[in-house]
């Protein structure tokens, strides 16, 4: 048995000795106190299988080489007041060598049949000089707000039969474009699809995602198709489409503006999301990564970063956060970390004359150094 797999099984054993413990104490001649001390057991009995599922998961992780890679969006970085080449130059140039990028449908066909891949084919092109990997997402939905990114003359409020072959026609366009692409690692189908309480979106059709899905491995029936979770809530994706890869997006810090109205920190530890990639591991064969991991601030009541001040983005992720993203991150058993905002560290370093940000992200790019090859589609139970 590995040394770090029995460590982990001694941990679990010793936790739930302990908490066992304390029902037990608790027990009394009154049936309310029986009552509460079974349902504590259970409880107990519950997290520390989730536990030692997530503990199990990490174990297996364990060998394999850990990747960093970021989410760039040129239009985002073009909100935020940077040249977009810039800043994907820049984020080579601390070491990256990952990235997830998008192929928006209102950028690239603004017009009934007139295709404007030049953004795209440039940051392919640099990628490609560095020896970088891209995965690329396509479809409708796709990261970064309002999510859905339909041109103006597609209104995606009508039945699905008014608009979706133009959507289908527009993924084939990107798909045989970019398949032989040797930058490409790996498709995202889509961004979180069914996650109906955020972005502006109308559809959320099964049957179009499967549509698309088949779409996707016959015009490419060899490259590695990722579909996102919908969130980080308990539970596995069961029915079709089922990808080579599962992505989950991992938030740790927002801006509660229905209840609290202040900032809230989601209390999950790394071994819940372990214990996500363990179970979908065990009941389909299919691993997991983390698509987004939160490494920008969340503002207050809607606004966006360059409404804020500084003092205020540092609530949600300061220096010493972005330190604790990486960790935490980490922590997940998860190999495939690809970090959420880059564009925004450089904003801060730019704009703001903060490099604090960067020179984090800089010492964690270097700190795992990337050879030719090491990528998503190396690692061994991918």
């Amino acid at each position: 048995m590995p040394a770090q797999l029995k460590s982990s099984l001694l941990k679990c054993y010793s936790l739930f000795k302990y908490l066992l413990g304390l029902p037990l104490k608790y027990w009394r001649a009154s049936r309310l106190h029986k009552i509460i001390s079974v349902i504590m057991v259970i409880v107990i009995v519950i997290v520390l299988t989730m536990a030692g599922i997530g503990e199990w998961y990490i174990s297996t992780q364990s060998n394999i080489p850990l990747t960093y890679g970021v989410t760039f969006v040129p239009d985002y970085a073009e909100s935020l007041g940077l040249n977009p080449n810039q800043t994907m130059l820049a984020l080579l140039g601390i070491g990256v060598r990952q990235f997830r990028l998008t192929s928006f449908w209102n950028d690239i066909e603004p017009e009934p049949g007139k295709y404007d891949f030049s953004e795209l084919d440039s940051e392919f092109a640099m990628a490609d000089r560095y020896h970088a990997k891209i995965i690329l997402t396509v479809g409708l939905r796709q990261p970064r707000w309002p999510e859905c990114h339909p041109p103006s003359w597609i209104n995606t409020a009508k039945p699905l039969s008014a608009w979706e072959p133009a959507l289908l026609n527009f993924m084939s366009k990107v798909i045989n474009r970019y398949k032989h692409n040797p930058a490409l690692e790996a498709w995202q189908l889509e961004n979180e699809y069914f996650l109906k309480g955020f972005g502006d979106c109308n559809n959320f059709s099964r049957t179009r995602l499967v549509t698309e899905f088949n779409l996707l491995r016959r015009l490419d029936p060899h490259k590695t198709i990722i579909i996102g979770r919908s969130n980080n809530a308990i539970g596995i994706p069961i029915n079709a489409p089922t990808p080579d890869i599962y992505g989950i997006s991992i938030y740790r810090r927002v801006w509660d503006a229905n209840v609290t109205h202040r900032y809230f920190e989601y209390p999950f530890p790394g071994w819940f999301y372990a214990f996500l990639a363990g179970v979908q591991q065990i009941y389909q064969h299919k691993n997991m990564i983390i698509t987004e991991m939160q490494a920008e601030p969340w503002p207050p009541n809607d606004k966006s970063i360059p409404e804020v001040s500084l003092s205020e983005q540092n609530k949600s992720l300061s220096a010493s956060r972005l330190k604790n993203r990486f960790a935490f991150g980490k922590s997940t058993g998860m190999k495939d970390i690809i970090m959420w905002g880059a564009e925004y560290w450089y904003y801060r370093k730019e704009v703001l004359h903060d490099p604090s940000l960067w020179n984090v992200a800089k010492a964690e790019f270097k700190a795992n150094a990337y050879h030719d090859g090491e990528y998503l589609l190396s690692h061994p139970n991918l």
